[in-house]
């Protein structure tokens, strides 16, 4: 049965059980605080667990774009080592909100799994959990009845909270849960040891299949469990080990999950998968790693170096490392792997296919971007290899390995085998303690205490009120406290509210919170999950009364005018550049817009110029805005609405126009009344800040007016500096040639100035033992000169060792250059010489064996640099 018809065989069964199929929710996570990427089915349905939000269907299922790799589920150092975890992986799963519970949870799963699927049922084993006195919980024994009534006894286990208590993160929904898992031994292994005693302990063949949630409870901030106002089910199912089972294969990765890619890799890297344990773990982690990445890229994360980018950038550079130390890649490779992608993905997950180019793109650069920092750091370890020779040690100091991991990206491991390989090891306990300095440093810059929300009122529902009224009067319904570095804030949720939590790219609203003479400043809005949270600097002294909620107008109407633009810079790039044109990306806060999008090469000035000149026609326009709300889905697509990919949309939606026949999109914030408010349009620079992506910066009303009139002021200042010349550009020219004639001139009289300082310097080489010594102090005019000139020396003389001081712009600078027959013979190296010479002048330095440069603070010093480098130095003399 091929993985495809696997997978459709589940939603139909679900369906059949009166089940809603809802489309995977994007892999990257927004407006979850607890959350950096989805990593399991339940995470957009998280509200309808917590109360927050109620269901449109109380049964769902789906199959669920996952990521693994950071927080409490992180597999990423199993990933490709082991044959079933992956960082990526679809998890098939169905959902009952407060309807069906344990008892047909049970039943359709073992149905499915027996008559559906046909698996083996001496096979199966099943786990429930045994109770917890931390807790204060019992074994589940609600749930052994019912699995007993289907299975033996001899084939169901109480498991531990580890095991069979799932909860998501620190805090959150939760529950007791029952596992499924298979047997996938051979009968010889299973007549010797029954699969019962190798549930839940690693054994590659014996693995969890299903697991069956019974969402019960709320983990509390301070530990504790309180029970949910519905009881739930929630189950995920490894869609990669289902269909392994299924096929009868002893990998996930010998599935045809995976197996065409792993093809692919063997064609081009012309190695074998199965031959070798060190090829086999590079080919399973790069077509594991090659799905995360793109899923990610396609849902609107880039590689970066913060945060949800960083994660998906060490991901790459992981697959990338693997395919370059293992297979022989030495260009990129993984891009290669998108069309094969999106022909085996491209139906249960369109946006591979709608997007493959584009993530190709950045794929590639990135892969370029990396392997040129792995030859660095290669360069960087032959540098420490050849400073090591002057020592003896055979061990590379792990805080060296750490700052290779760090600025250079390579894992330990990498640079352990290339160690190895040159016969070096590493001093792996003082890289842990680095490592931990880093995480520290790191958990410490990220660290926030939550506190338990404290319920004032019992009032479930939430109302935005923001697009129509910037004031509104309003109930508090909870608070919590929070702590992080900005010092001690709160939390509030309110019945109603005018302001606008950030989402979509706007910033959230300001404002304040007024009741008689008592004044809370809003300090900021944001979306956790579905709720509207408040940031305020402190909390009323009654919480329960009734609040004047008023949204700071300035800063709102100055965001909206950015927003607003937002939408017509979008569909005149479209317009402009072409319909490959996509949202990538935006801020939009009330000093400017930011507004990322895909296109493969740089806006020309006149491309700019035409971007520019349709938006500011379309504010004279004075367009109405349209506004739609609760709009199907399906219509807003059909009127041509614009989806951003990464985004995901309920069944209703919001449609925002401005000319139908120009700018139609889905969206969420809050828009001018009509496009003339925005005033002015002006576009203040282009850039690239990805591969294939590019990112405009655009002010719009006073600020545009400001930029303008402070440009006209600048050139005005220019002309009466220049006397008013009638061409102000011909005048500037006429500068600038001028400008160039004086720099040649100066430059010419640089040389013969070197040419004499050189002359004098060669008087100054003492030969001793057939060694030419050079210590002197000169006025070199550059730091350039220096160089020239430290080399002319070389050429010019034989065997030659020379150390030069000078003070170049007030700074101390010194060079030492040594001949290459010397570095050979002597074992010198100027590199290690140097960096002993600058602490003379509180500076530091480096190069290579022959030649090294350093700077420092202390001119006085440069006297002590040349005695003590003819100390250093002195043995050689007698040689």
């Amino acid at each position: 049965m091929k993985a495809k018809k696997i997978r459709n065989l589940f939603i139909e069964f679900f369906k059949s059980k009166n089940h809603q199929f809802v489309p995977s929710s994007p892999i990257v996570v927004k407006n979850d605080p607890t959350l950096m990427f989805t990593n399991a089915g339940m995470n957009q349905f998280k509200d309808f667990f917590l109360g927050n939000d109620v269901p449109k269907a109380n049964r769902v299922a789906n199959s669920q774009k996952c990521l693994r790799v950071s927080g409490k589920h992180n597999d990423l150092e199993e990933v490709g080592v082991d044959t079933y975890h992956h960082t990526m992986f679809e998890m098939l799963g169905n959902w009952s909100f407060g309807d069906y519970f344990k008892k047909e949870a049970i039943e359709w799963a073992w149905d499915l799994l027996t008559e559906v699927y046909k698996l083996p049922k001496d096979r199966l084993y099943v786990s429930v959990f045994g109770g917890d006195n931390g807790d204060g919980l019992d074994r589940d024994l609600e749930a052994f009845r019912f699995w007993n009534s289907i299975v033996p006894e001899d084939r169901i286990l109480f498991g531990s909270k580890k095991d069979n208590f799932w909860e998501m993160g620190e805090t959150g929904p939760c529950g007791p849960c029952s596992e499924i898992h298979i047997d996938l031994r051979n009968d010889e292994e299973r007549n010797q040891i029954p699969g019962f005693d190798l549930v839940n302990n690693d054994h590659p063949q014996v693995i969890e299949i299903w697991n069956l949630v019974f969402m019960q409870y709320n983990r509390l901030a301070d530990g504790s469990l309180k029970e949910l106002p519905a009881k739930h089910v929630d189950t995920g199912m490894g869609f990669e080990r289902l269909v392994r089972a299924i096929q009868n294969k002893s990998s996930n990765y010998d599935t045809d999950v995976f197996s065409p890619f792993i093809e692919l890799i063997e064609f081009k890297s012309g190695k074998k998968y199965g031959k070798d344990e060190k090829t086999d773990i590079a080919m399973r982690v790069i077509v594991d790693h090659i799905r995360a990445i793109s899923f990610t890229i396609a849902d609107g994360q880039l590689p970066s170096n913060n945060k949800a980018g960083y994660v998906i950038r060490r991901i790459l550079r992981r697959a990338v490392r693997y395919g370059y130390t293992f297979l022989g890649f030495q260009k990129p490779f993984l891009y290669e792997l998108l069309p094969l992608l999106a022909e085996n993905f491209g139906d249960i997950f369109p946006e591979i296919a709608a997007q493959q180019d584009f993530i190709a793109k950045v794929v590639m650069e990135e892969e370029a971007s990396f392997l040129r920092t792995l030859d660095n750091g290669l360069k960087k370890l032959d540098q420490i290899k050849d400073e090591m020779s002057q020592t003896g040690s055979k061990v590379i100091d792990g805080k060296v390995a750490f700052e290779l991991y760090d600025t250079y990206g390579f894992p330990l491991d990498l640079t352990s085998l290339i160690a190895r390989e040159n016969g070096y090891s590493i001093d792996e306990v003082s890289f842990k303690v680095e490592m931990e300095k880093q995480k520290t440093r790191s958990r410490a810059a990220a660290e926030q205490e939550t506190g338990d929300w404290n319920v004032v009122n019992n009032d479930d529902s939430v109302v935005f009120v923001g697009y129509d009224f910037l004031d509104s009067e309003s109930r508090i319904i909870k608070y919590r406290q929070i702590r992080d570095k900005k010092g001690d804030r709160f939390q509030l949720v309110l019945d109603r509210t005018p302001f606008y939590a950030e989402s979509g790219g706007q910033v959230g609203d300001q404002g304040f919170l007024q009741n008689g003479a008592e004044t809370i400043q809003v300090l900021d809005t944001k979306k956790e999950n579905d709720l509207t949270v408040h940031f305020v600097d402190k909390l009323p002294n009654d919480p329960s009364k009734v609040f004047l909620a008023r949204v700071n107008v300035e800063k709102r109407k100055s965001t909206v005018n950015n927003h607003s633009a937002t939408h017509l810079l979008h569909a005149a790039l479209k317009e402009v550049l072409g319909s490959h044109v996509q949202q990538k990306g935006s801020l939009v806060n009330e000093e400017l817009l930011r507004f990322d999008f895909s296109h493969f090469a740089k806006m020309t000035d006149e491309e700019i110029i035409k971007v520019e000149n349709i938006v500011n026609a379309k504010i004279r326009e004075n367009i109405p805005l349209e506004e739609q709300r609760n709009v199907p889905i399906e219509e807003a697509k059909k009127k041509g609405a614009t989806a951003l990919f990464g985004e995901k949309y309920g069944d209703f939606v919001r449609v925002i126009t401005f000319d139908k026949n120009f700018s139609v999109e889905l969206c969420g914030g809050v828009h001018v009344p009509s496009s003339g408010v925005i005033g002015q349009f002006k576009i203040v620079s282009e850039s690239s800040i990805a591969a294939g992506v590019r990112r405009i910066e655009a002010v719009t009303a006073e600020s545009a007016e400001q930029l303008v009139n402070g440009q006209l002021s600048l050139l005005k200042e220019i002309q009466e500096m220049l006397k008013n010349p009638k061409d102000l550009k011909k005048s500037i020219e006429s500068l600038v040639s001028e400008r160039n004639e004086l720099r040649k001139e100066i430059e010419a009289l640089h040389l013969s100035q070197a040419s004499l300082l050189k002359e004098d310097l060669l008087k100054q080489v003492e030969n001793v033992n057939e060694i030419n010594f050079l210590f002197a102090q000169a006025n070199f005019p550059n730091v350039d000169a220096l160089k020239k000139i430290s080399f002319e020396l070389k050429n010019e003389t034989e065997n030659l060792v020379a150390v030069l001081a000078a003070e170049i712009d007030g700074k101390p600078q010194i060079a030492i250059i040594i001949d290459e027959s010397l570095v050979k013979s002597k074992g010198l190296n100027a590199g290690t010489i140097i960096r002993d010479l600058a602490k003379e002048i509180q500076g530091g330095g480096g190069g290579q064996p022959f030649f090294a440069t350093a700077g420092g603070k202390d001119i006085a010093g440069l006297p002590k640099v040349l005695e003590k480098a003819r100390l250093m130095l002195k043995g050689l003399y007698c040689k």
